[in-house]
Parts: structure tokens; sequence; C-alpha cells
């Protein structure tokens, strides 16, 4: 009797250290990585509704769109949310990431500024163009220039243009590629450049009335939360994605943002 007594205790007491083992993990805070301007004030908002669900969240900011990802994929990170889908496949194909998308969150209609013409008609021959220098973003512009009739890509380019899938370039357009947190300090030196909404507004520009051109709200570049592909499954997961997802939240970027930044959820 007293020998089942013993192991029954034993059981009792290694179930609460493990269920206190935890609990104390729990208490960890994620750490959630996101760049400067609208993804780190989007989440701040996000943390707010996520700490009533018992989750608590450190936010961890970054100026550049490499970081977050490799932070992400050693572990520094839980999650990140400031990229789209077709940066995050080509840093997974390109780094052999181990890392997935689990949610939308919101969009962001790349603009091309200038400070020294209104509209890209008035872009004269040899005029040079800031684009970023990553291959989704750079390609991306170069579909907007399309768009508007500047220039002409082969066919079979894709979302991943760069400025060698030019065919017919009639302003004999010169692409200057930078990195993509870089072009509004270089936005002086330039005839024109297209420039990340984020980086954008951080910078003071305002898209809505600054832009003397927009991509289509209507693009596959609706921007992501990611996790490691062995945390897609956890229960927080799901808990963040809800609280990012809540009609408070969609209405915080309507009206914070203007238009400057659309829901993809």
């Amino acid at each position: 009797m007293y020998k089942r007594t013993f192991i029954q205790s034993a059981v009792v007491l290694a179930t609460s250290l493990l269920l206190a083992g935890g609990a104390l993990a729990q208490d960890k805070p994620l750490k959630v990585g996101v760049t400067a301007g609208p993804h780190a004030q989007i989440f701040e908002q996000v943390k707010k509704i996520a700490e009533k669900d018992g989750l608590k969240i450190q936010i961890v900011e970054f100026s550049d769109y490499i970081q977050p990802n490799a932070a992400l994929a050693s572990g520094d990170l839980d999650l990140n949310s400031y990229q789209h889908k077709p940066f995050l496949d080509q840093q997974v194909k390109d780094r052999g990431y181990k890392i997935v998308a689990v949610g939308n969150t919101v969009n962001f209609p790349i603009g091309i500024y200038s400070k020294k013409v209104k509209s890209l008609a008035e872009l004269k021959e040899g005029a040079k163009v800031g684009i970023p220098n990553d291959p989704t973003n750079g390609g991306r512009v170069l579909l907007v220039l399309q768009d508007k009739g500047l220039v002409k890509l082969k066919p079979e380019a894709g979302l991943k243009a760069t400025p060698l899938d030019v065919v017919d370039n009639p302003k004999k357009i010169r692409f200057v590629e930078l990195d993509a947190a870089q072009l509004p300090r270089s936005l002086d030196d330039l005839d024109a450049a297209a420039i990340n909404t984020n980086f954008a507004l951080q910078a003071g520009l305002n898209p809505a009335k600054d832009a003397i051109a927009q991509e289509s709200a209507k693009s596959p570049y609706v921007n992501l939360l990611a996790v490691r592909e062995q945390d897609k499954d956890k229960p927080w997961v799901a808990k963040l994605v809800k609280a990012y997802h809540s009609e408070e939240i969609r209405q915080y970027v309507q009206t914070e943002f203007k238009g400057a930044v659309l829901s993809g959820f």
C-alpha cells in the first residue's frame, strides 16, 4: 500500500513539474520580427489583442528585408510579418529556409515617386529610375512600368523580371538597382524611384498624394505571417493569426493608413 501511494505521488509530482515547465515556456514572450513603419505599427495593435488571449509578444524591428527571415530560420524569432509570397518563395529557394506562411496580412501597392516630374509621361530619354534590387520587388516594378506602357518585357519573365528581360524601352530608361530601404534617400539623385509603401511612409511620402504611378491593388503581393515549418501547427500560431485577422485590426488599417495600406484578409 505504501509503495503504491509513493508511486502515485511520484507520478503526480512529475506531471506537476511538466505542467509547470509548460507554463514557464508559455510565459516567454514570442519574438515577432517586423520592418519599421506600418508593419511595426500594425503589430503593436495586434499585440494588444493577442495579449487578451494569453500571448506575450516582443516586437523586433528590422531595417532591411533579408535579416527577418535569417533570424526566423535561426530561431532568434518565432514569427515574422513583413514579406509577400513571391519574396518568401524566392528566399526559400535561394537559401533553403524551412519557413512557411500561416496567414495573410496587408497589401502595400508599390508606388513610383519623383521630385523632378509629375507623371511617367514626363520622363525624358535616358531617365534614371531606381528600383529595388531584390528579384521579386524589382520585377514587381518592371510589371508596373509595363502596365503603364513604358517598357515591354519578355512574355516568360513573369513576376521575377529583371532589367535584362526588358525587350522594348523607347525612352531608354536606365534602371538603378538599390536596396529597397535606400531608395527614399536616393530620390534626389534619380529622375524617379519605385519605393515600397512601408519605406515611403517612413520617409514622409504619402502614396495617395505623392506617387506619380501606383500598382493595382489586385496584385499577388499580399504580405504574410511566416513561421518555421516545425511551428506552423502550434496553438499560439492560430491565436496570433486570429488576433491579426480581427475586425479591430481591419478597422485600424483602414483608419490609420487611409488607402495607402490595404487589408489582405
